[in-house]
């Protein structure tokens, strides 16, 4: 955790002892500082407005949402982008204000307003960005053609294998060790929030994973590792998460996939052709390690080509 500034604690109060709340409740340490930067942004609006916490009120909230929304916005590095925040962004900074006013409410400190007084903005609706299932099935073999060495080229085609596979984050992928993997290809992972769940490999997937383990040497617990000049000047021997979102867009511009793509797309096709093959949406939570039904269900997208299909398959007048 940064040091929280001065001016900072002076226009949220008990902002230290918020954040070490979060940190004593085993927040990862991502986490407590996101809550810290989202927090620092509005402290800097406080302070701009010479306004007192204890005076912040509805209005003021609405003020703060139209100063997120706008271009002469300062990060909390303090840095003008000119840049527009998306809907999603400004929620979370918003969440972060209400988890704040619940902390303080919880330690019977004085709270101008209470957290349901703090209304999210809507979320504007993007068309599912999710390729189609033959185009990711060629991003994730294309390492094997894209690749010169053939070290990294088997490497990398098993990390997207497992990916797509399991559904697993990026986070997930980027952190695993061999002992984590028993010889059914069952994985116990620790995934966001602490929680812990199995995933499953297919046979695909394991035969490519054994394929790429029978390349290594080395003795390292690490199950996914940079080779030379990979991680020039790193102490660390794992493959970090801009690495492979890197070799991703990488592969899916080369292959000329129009639909945006990254990592957490795989995540998202995996849900969506499970759904697709009539997977139970209980069993795809599970799987995803989804607190709320609700969470998976935005997840499962079905496919333009399935949408299409299903179109001229039941359409009442189709003839």
């Amino acid at each position: 955790m940064t040091k929280v500034t001065t001016k900072t604690k002076e226009a949220l109060p008990y902002l230290d002892d918020f954040l070490l709340s979060l940190q004593t409740n085993n927040y990862s340490p991502e986490t407590v500082y996101n809550y810290e930067r989202d927090l620092g942004v509005l402290a800097d609006f406080i302070n701009e407005l010479k306004l007192p916490f204890t005076k912040l009120d509805k209005k003021a909230i609405d003020r703060y949402k139209a100063y997120l929304t706008s271009r002469d916005r300062r990060t909390s590095t303090k840095h003008n982008l000119g840049v527009r925040l998306k809907s999603y962004s400004i929620n979370r900074m918003l969440s972060s204000l209400r988890a704040y006013l619940r902390y303080l409410i919880e330690l019977d400190h004085p709270t101008p307003l209470p957290p349901e007084a703090v209304k999210l903005v809507k979320t504007e609706r993007k068309h599912p960005q999710v390729a189609e299932l033959n185009e990711l099935v060629k991003l994730i073999e294309s390492p094997n053609q894209l690749e010169k060495n053939k070290l990294v080229a088997e490497r990398n085609r098993a990390m997207l294998e497992v990916l797509f596979a399991t559904g697993m984050r990026i986070s997930e992928l980027t952190s695993l060790n061999r002992n984590q993997i028993d010889t059914t290809g069952r994985i116990f992972i620790t995934g966001k929030g602490k929680k812990q769940r199995f995933v499953y490999l297919t046979p695909r997937a394991i035969k490519q994973l054994e394929f790429y383990l029978k390349q290594r040497a080395d003795k390292l617990s690490a199950l996914f590792i940079p080779y030379r000049g990979e991680n020039a000047g790193k102490t660390t021997r794992r493959i970090s998460n801009n690495y492979l979102q890197m070799k991703i867009k990488q592969y899916r511009e080369t292959l000329g996939i129009n639909v945006p793509t990254s990592a957490h797309s795989l995540r998202h096709g995996f849900a969506t052709y499970l759904a697709e093959q009539g997977a139970n949406p209980a069993a795809i939570q599970v799987l995803l390690g989804h607190e709320s039904l609700d969470t998976t269900t935005r997840y499962v997208h079905a496919s333009d080509r399935y949408a299409e299909t299903t179109h001229r398959k039941f359409h009442p007048l189709k003839q």
